[in-house]
């Protein structure tokens, strides 16, 4: 099993003059505080959510417009914007499809549960579980900078 270091690039303000750029772009995002933290039971992290986009169509720019205005349904991340200044980064899909053989969706599985296995919770605004990768062979192990968001 080969060992990839994943690096996050800097935030953008989560605000959509950041995010139109996004769109046609598929991957995984991140949506944080841009300051302060929230104690999980391991650590503590800036990390409100991870999501994905698995089409072209409904790109990291449509998800997170949805997010900002509210469409996507998911209260805590528009309330937490509502309430103070939020942040986002992302990793496109293209750059490690070549490491991954899987879905997408088996990707935000991933990093659902190495930040569980980090932090002892799922980030406080995702409500969806990532259990699909625990039926996959994986032959790859992520190294994930989740210092990017806080935390020790």
């Amino acid at each position: 099993m080969g060992q990839v270091q994943i690096y996050f690039e800097k935030c953008n303000r989560f605000e959509p003059f950041y995010i139109r750029p996004l769109s046609g772009i598929v991957g995984l995002y991140f949506i944080a505080l841009t300051s302060g933290d929230i104690m999980y039971p391991f650590n503590r992290s800036r990390l409100l959510y991870i999501g994905m986009s698995e089409k072209k169509t409904n790109s990291i720019g449509s998800r997170l417009q949805g997010h900002y205005d509210g469409q996507s349904g998911n209260a805590g991340l528009f309330n937490y914007r509502s309430a103070q200044p939020l942040e986002f980064t992302f990793i496109n899909f293209e750059m490690v499809k070549s490491m991954w053989p899987h879905r997408i969706e088996d990707l935000e599985s991933y990093f659902i549960l190495d930040f569980v296995a980090k932090f002892g919770v799922y980030p406080i605004c995702n409500n969806k579980t990532g259990f699909e990768i625990q039926q996959k062979e994986v032959d790859v192990e992520f190294q994930i900078d989740w210092k990017h968001f806080g935390g020790g």
